[in-house]
C-alpha cells in the first residue's frame, strides 16, 4: 500500500521576508590640523581612490564642512571609518597636537 504524503498549509502572511537595510554614509568633516596631502593620502588609502577624486573629497569638506565619501552598507560604513581613524594624524603635525580626520556614520538621505 503506497504511503501517502501530505505537505503543511503555507501562510504566506507567516514568511520570513529578507529588508534590504538603508544605506549609510562615511562623512569627512573639515580639517584646518591636518595637511591636505594628508587627508588626500588617507582616503586614497581607505577607498582606494584616485587623487582627483580624493582631492575634490578634501576640498568638498574644507569649504563647504563635510563631504560624503562612501555610501553602502552600515557595517561596511563603520569600518571605513574606523580605517581613517586608525590612520591617525599627519605625521608632520603630530608635535602640534593635531587629531585623527573627524569621520561620522549616518544613514544616507
Amino acid at each position: 500500500m503506497p504511503a501517502t504524503i501530505t505537505s503543511p498549509d503555507v501562510d504566506t502572511a507567516d514568511e520570513t521576508r529578507t529588508e534590504r537595510q538603508p544605506p549609510y554614509a562615511v562623512i569627512l568633516h573639515n580639517d584646518d590640523i591636518n595637511t591636505m596631502d594628508w587627508v588626500i593620502a588617507v582616503l586614497r588609502k581607505v577607498f582606494g581612490y584616485t587623487v582627483e577624486k580624493c582631492f575634490e573629497h578634501m576640498l568638498e569638506a574644507h569649504e563647504t564642512g563635510r563631504s560624503v565619501v562612501w555610501i553602502g552598507a552600515r557595517e561596511v560604513a563603520e569600518l571605513k571609518a574606523d580605517q581613517i581613524i586608525g590612520c591617525g594624524p599627519a605625521p608632520s603635525r603630530v608635535g602640534d597636537g593635531a587629531e585623527t580626520l573627524r569621520v561620522t556614520v549616518e544613514p544616507a538621505a
